[in-house]
């Protein structure tokens, strides 16, 4: 049964926005990751051609869509052998985060288990079933209980990629206690410390993760960080064909349908890697001018070796760092936001324009 839920957190954020856009020179928001760079034309012009969407769209997806899943997860992320059966459309990633334990039929004395350094939705969607979490990275501390273990590689807030091998014992764990797998992988285009700037960030769909068995394994991503689509709601979800089945009734018996021009804009998305490639482009040009400035105003970074932010720490309490950058005009995000473990660190979008970069690393320099 669905309780009390808690407030949204970034309500949280509102004395500090104001006391932020009291900078003479304005207001610079680098607190949530939301795209800013504008939707590539050849994805604007699939979704216009696509409006005289008169009858109901697929909610398994169109052939079209589901084949450019697939083929998208041989070229770009190196998992052969994906079915059109393996993979399935969702309405954005944070609906299928949010509902995934429901919908897979958690409940009672099931745990949810997530990283320490966590989006916020996974508990959310723990809540919804009404099952506890466990915030734990070390596998061998899952309890008995776990039904549902969340990865997330590269990892939000923090930027932290997990290896083949990591991904691997991990998938082992979860075998031996019968739980099943999902990994949020929505940030994986986006590597830029060594091996990551030069070699693919591992699936958990990959052969040498899973030994080429994806039983209770589930991938998730979404096109809204490396496509400017979050204003698409256009993600996908793809592994274990039994659990795929399940969430397929589901949501056809609840409505959760893509919109049908939108299936069509994500497989012209899935299909062209030019635009990613520039958009990483941008973000790089971003990250490495912030890096410097942070560092310069007595920052340390943990993690961030991939993914859209900067996980920073001057070793006092977030909420201080978070009044000290505010008074910069600047807007962060508290580590206090992604659970109880790092109540020093913040979190720094690179999602915010050019301009606003340069003006952000001018005011943390001087």
């Amino acid at each position: 049964m669905l309780g009390n839920l808690p407030e949204y957190p970034w309500d949280a954020m509102a004395p500090f926005a104001q006391r932020a856009a009291q900078h003479p020179d304005g207001l610079i928001d680098l607190s949530i990751g939301s795209p800013v760079d504008p939707t590539p034309e050849v994805v604007r012009r699939a979704l216009a051609d696509a409006t005289d969407a008169h009858a109901y769209p697929s909610t398994v997806g169109t052939p079209r869509l589901r084949e450019a899943i697939v083929d998208w997860f041989a070229r770009r992320r190196g998992v052969d052998g994906l079915h059109v059966e393996n993979v399935l459309p969702t309405i954005g990633s944070k609906e299928f985060v949010a509902w995934a334990p429901y919908m897979l039929g958690l409940g009672g004395s099931d745990v949810v288990v997530h990283p320490r350094a966590a989006y916020p939705t996974y508990a959310m969607g723990a809540a919804i079933a009404d099952v506890a979490t466990l915030a734990e990275d070390d596998p061998q501390a899952w309890p008995v209980e776990t039904r549902l273990v969340w990865v997330n590689s590269p990892g939000n807030p923090d930027g932290r990629v997990l290896n083949a091998e990591q991904l691997a014992q991990r998938v082992a764990r979860a075998r031996e206690l019968g739980a099943i797998l999902i990994s949020d992988e929505c940030y994986a285009e986006l590597g830029w410390d060594a091996p990551w700037d030069t070699q693919p960030i591992p699936s958990i769909l990959d052969p040498r993760v899973t030994g080429g068995d994806v039983t209770n394994i589930l991938c998730a991503y979404s096109l809204s960080k490396q496509s400017n689509l979050a204003g698409y709601r256009a993600a996908f979800v793809a592994g274990d064909p039994a659990l795929i089945e399940r969430l397929l009734a589901v949501r056809k018996h609840a409505g959760m349908m893509v919109p049908a021009p939108v299936q069509s804009a994500v497989t012209v998305a899935l299909g062209d890697d030019a635009h990613v490639a520039a958009q990483k482009e941008l973000y790089r040009g971003r990250r490495d001018a912030l890096v410097p400035a942070v560092i310069a105003a007595g920052f340390t970074i943990d993690g961030s070796e991939a993914g859209l932010y900067l996980w920073l720490t001057e070793g006092r309490d977030a909420w201080d760092s978070i009044g000290r950058l505010a008074d910069l005009g600047i807007l962060g995000g508290p580590g206090h936001f992604y659970g109880d473990h790092f109540p020093q660190h913040i979190r720094l979008s690179l999602t915010a324009p050019n301009e606003r970069i340069e003006a952000a690393v001018a005011r943390l320099t001087q």
